[in-house]
């Protein structure tokens, strides 16, 4: 089977990436061919196909003259450098399936429509909610928002949920407005969404069997803890107010437990909350093998968000390392955090219930062990890679008939 696999970044920028590099190598490892198409960057890893890739588009650019800005947006609706260049790529190689990934605003969804002329069946992976939110995250000041569900994307334009900026906001609903009237998503031919929530959300816009649920695999091969309990509790993340970091900061600030947290991360909150709370707690951005090594010595895992999760690579992570996960009840975390098993849940934002399950599970280590252990299990028996990249394998069947 040759897979043409199309994402705007081909460097590991994100929980995208991870799952799309992921299957990638799968795919290459066992004797099936991969056509790489994405966007020019000089973090990219090497590709055969990178003379086809786009310019690199920085959207982020404030200082841009009136007329790059302007040509700027209209290359984020509709790229046609990105449909040139994807439809010779396919005249050239001839894939059989399209695998999209995040291909929003540097690739366009125009390229869907451009598979589809040439008679190749299109897979999109939902990593976000931009199908039915125009600005991805379905979060409208700082909270969780439903009210594009019903297709009414003017919401967008009406509450300024873009930065709050009716710029910014008018653009993404033009955009949304453009994909509707040239029906991208309507070229889909099958949609896969990481978690039941996912699958539910996007399920009011496009029918029940065009989208199928595959969760994302982890290789618990490779990721396996030592056993070792520091004794600290552990928050990976932006320091965003969507991500819940401000809610673990007050219970750990209430806590009668005594228990260290460490906050590894960066973000636009990071010198607030550094004033408010106990400064000590925060180690900045972690990776490699300082960030494994404070997974494997973390006591407990936080996930606390405040937004629709969909299937955060980061929980999935946890559990390979064998530690107990304490979550919000938000989009996709509750299906992979069994409470008082593998973990426990919280309602979201909720300062109380959140320091009494992190004061009961960090006085009672023999607890800790036991989820830690069921969170083992539980990935290798539900989330592994390789159960991952089976369902993958017959998703790709299924469109081609096989």
């Amino acid at each position: 089977m040759k897979v043409l696999i199309a994402n705007k970044f081909f460097f590991r920028n994100g929980g995208s990436e991870t799952v799309m590099f992921q299957e990638r190598d799968y795919l290459l490892n066992n004797g099936h061919q991969v056509v790489d198409f994405s966007m020019r960057d000089g973090r990219n890893l090497p590709s055969t196909y990178e003379s086809y890739f786009v310019e690199n588009r920085n959207y982020g650019n404030g200082g841009a003259s009136k007329l790059a800005k302007a040509t700027g947006a209209l290359s984020l609706v509709h790229s046609s450098e990105a449909v040139r260049n994807i439809s010779r790529l396919i005249q050239e190689t001839r894939p059989d399936v399209v695998h999209c990934h995040n291909i929003y605003h540097q690739l366009t969804p125009s390229i869907i429509q451009a598979a589809k002329k040439q008679g190749v069946p299109v897979v999109l992976t939902l990593h976000d909610y931009k199908p039915v939110c125009p600005t991805y995250n379905r979060l409208r000041d700082g909270k969780p928002c439903s009210d594009c569900l019903d297709g009414d994307f003017s919401h967008v334009l009406r509450h300024r949920c873009a930065d709050g900026s009716l710029g910014k906001s008018a653009l993404l609903y033009a955009e949304a407005l453009v994909q509707r009237f040239m029906g991208s998503y309507e070229n889909v031919d099958t949609f896969i969404a990481p978690c039941r929530f996912m699958q539910q959300s996007i399920a009011h816009r496009v029918a029940d069997d065009r989208i199928k649920l595959l969760y994302n695999g982890i290789d618990t091969n490779e990721v396996r803890g030592s056993g070792a309990d520091d004794g600290y509790v552990l928050f990976l993340g932006r320091l965003v107010r969507e991500k819940g970091v401000e809610t673990l900061l007050k219970a750990h600030a209430n806590s009668s437990g005594g228990w260290g947290l460490v906050i590894a991360g960066t973000g636009p909150l990071s010198d607030t909350l550094k004033t408010q709370y106990d400064s000590n707690s925060f180690v900045g951005h972690l990776a490699g093998d300082a960030l494994k090594n404070m997974i494997d010595r973390a006591a407990v895992i936080v996930v606390p968000s405040e937004w629709y999760e969909n299937c955060p690579m980061s929980v999935l992570e946890a559990m390979a390392y064998g530690k107990p996960v304490v979550g919000s009840r938000m989009g996709g975390i509750p299906e992979l955090v069994e409470h008082n098993k593998t973990g426990m849940l919280f309602d979201a934002g909720n300062v109380t219930e959140l320091t009494a399950i992190l004061d009961k599970l960090m006085t009672t280590p023999e607890l800790r062990n036991k989820m830690g252990a069921e969170a083992r299990k539980r990935v290798i028996d539900e989330f592994s890679l390789v159960r991952h990249n089976t369902g993958l394998i017959e998703i790709y069947q299924s469109i081609l008939g096989a």
